[in-house]
């Protein structure tokens, strides 16, 4: 795929037609990352790309790098744990300026999907986001109303997951998934699983979520008492992860997205 290759002519020509004059162009992109870590980044605006500087709220802007829901930055921010430009800020809504200001989770410095972006992509956003210690696929855009159709409950988008779990499968653990479990105020199950292959130790598993809560996958396997090795979300709807390498990225078509919001479960 083409856009893997930065020095590649067609990327050339397609970003420098995103960067002609002030608009800018909606685009999406799929990306494959392992989130280890927290972000901390550094990320140019859309108004930035036109020369002007856009401010947002702290949790809005936290939101937005994919760390956590606006509520949850909320509640990181009042108990200290985000520093802006070096210091700790306690308001949700202090002023960010996109593109300038530097938001760090912690102080180790450590990186996120944006250290993957080229500087010349402008002002990207995830549609949803991922576990820290998962990986796999990951969609970007700059179309917020594309992404909010794509987020949208109602349209119950399906998520599938490759899970490789320490344990073996058998058919009373799967029929646990598919009715549920409690776990804290979250009642949690899946759509669809099934299991892939397994080892002498451990299980491959593929689940289907369409509407998932945080840490969802996880949090059902450890509720059971199954400690989970790896998580890899290897589909959005009908688009696949396919060969995309770790911190790979490419263009997705027009087609591709119209597919990834126009998915349902029939």
């Amino acid at each position: 795929m083409w856009l893997r290759r930065r020095n590649n002519h067609f990327k050339c020509r397609a970003l420098h037609a995103l960067s002609r004059g002030p608009e800018v162009r909606r685009k999406a992109y799929t990306f494959r990352v392992q989130r280890r870590t927290h972000p901390t980044a550094k990320y140019k605006s859309r108004a930035e790309a036109s020369g002007k500087t856009r401010s947002v709220g702290l949790a809005r802007a936290l939101s937005k790098l994919g760390y956590a829901s606006r509520a949850q930055a909320a509640e990181l921010i009042a108990a200290g744990r985000v520093r802006l430009n070096g210091t700790v800020r306690r308001n949700a809504e202090a002023p960010v300026l996109l593109g300038q200001d530097k938001i760090a989770s912690d102080e180790k410095g450590r990186e996120t999907v944006y250290d993957y972006i080229g500087e010349g992509e402008g002002w990207l956003a995830p549609v949803g986001r991922l576990d820290k210690a998962s990986e796999g696929l990951l969609l970007l855009t700059n179309d917020s109303e594309w992404a909010a159709r794509v987020l949208d409950p109602a349209r119950h988008v399906a998520k599938t997951y490759h899970v490789q779990m320490a344990a073996l499968a058998d058919e009373a653990l799967l029929e646990a998934l598919r009715r549920g479990v409690r776990d804290g105020g979250d009642f949690l199950r899946v759509e669809l699983v099934r299991e892939l292959r397994r080892g002498e130790r451990n299980s491959w598993l593929e689940i289907v979520l369409h509407e998932g809560k945080n840490r969802h996958i996880r949090r059902m396997l450890e509720s059971l008492g199954i400690e989970v090795l790896r998580l890899v979300r290897v589909a959005i709807g009908a688009l696949e992860l396919g060969d995309l390498g770790k911190g790979e990225s490419r263009k997705l078509s027009a087609a591709e997205k119209a597919a990834v919001e126009s998915w349902n479960r029939t």
